[in-house]
């Protein structure tokens, strides 16, 4: 499945996808940790597809319980008991707050992953090569070397585990295959590393001329159209955000939730992609 934003400029999906990891980062507040995990997993599943959304959900949604639990073994505040181990004490206020807080990592490990469907080595060069080009270089190359990463260790496992089929090996051996692999790996990348340093560096790159791209982007009236949406919704949230945030608190006892419509503007803006998506569906169903 092509992601939503692959017809629009690679600016329209940084500058949404930056506001929201901005948001789903600096509002911590029930309501908008919500709307902020529903966003994120919309976004993914409109631009990576449900099947791999639902397959990162399996370690996403443990990882969320465990900061929820772990939380108040670390911050005993509160007013409202719920259960005591001998003199420590467990509080309804710091469950809350780890759940609050494993929803907001949960919905940025979401947003990376939409962030990395959705812009690739070709379009993160596009949007920043000539402004920050040895910073864009790093970033679209850590980002090729984490699946390098995991295809050439399956590789070495593999060969280490042919070899040693003949004869059985101990778990301390099993081991220390494991612990060479990863010896193995730095030393690779780092050699990867310098030899595209050099190969980059032998084709002129960053030597002070405007680089060209191999695709052309050009900013178009429905970029601008989405990217003013986009901006106009990230002014009228920050306001919105900074209110209901500033309203509530978690400790000692957490703020009674109301029904506000502050909250609708955010909702909207979580939704934009799910818009694009249901525009081009039916433009292309209009089509058959």
């Amino acid at each position: 499945m092509e992601n939503v934003f692959s017809t629009y400029h690679p600016a329209v999906a940084f500058v949404f996808l930056a506001c929201a990891l901005v948001f789903s980062m600096a509002a911590m507040q029930p309501v908008y940790v919500l709307i902020s995990f529903a966003g994120a997993f919309a976004t993914s599943c409109v631009t990576r597809g449900f099947g791999r959304t639902a397959r990162s959900l399996l370690w996403i949604v443990p990882m969320w319980l465990i900061v929820t639990v772990a939380n108040p073994l670390f911050s005993a505040m509160g007013s409202t008991e719920v259960f005591r181990f001998g003199l420590f004490a467990v509080y309804a206020e710091s469950l809350f707050y780890g759940a609050c807080s494993g929803g907001m990592l949960a919905s940025v490990f979401l947003w990376f992953s939409s962030y990395s469907a959705c812009m690739n080595s070709d379009r993160s060069l596009a949007l920043f090569g000539n402004v920050a080009p040895v910073v864009t270089l790093m970033i679209t190359q850590v980002m090729r070397l984490v699946p390098q990463f995991l295809s050439r260790g399956r590789s070495i496992a593999l060969i280490q585990d042919a070899v040693s089929a003949a004869a059985p090996r101990t778990k301390g051996q099993k081991r220390d295959d494991r612990l060479r692999i990863v010896s193995i790996l730095m030393g690779w990348g780092m050699e990867d590393g310098i030899e595209r340093s050099s190969a980059m560096r032998a084709r002129g790159y960053d030597c002070g001329a405007r680089r060209t791209t191999y695709k052309r982007y050009r900013l178009v009236a429905s970029d601008m159209a989405v990217l003013a949406v986009v901006v106009l919704f990230a002014a009228i949230n920050a306001v919105l955000a900074y209110i209901a945030c500033s309203q509530y608190q978690f400790y000692p006892t957490a703020s009674v939730l109301v029904a506000w419509w502050g909250y609708v503007p955010y909702a909207l803006m979580m939704l934009i992609p799910v818009v694009l998506y249901a525009k081009e569906w039916w433009l292309w169903r209009s089509l058959r």
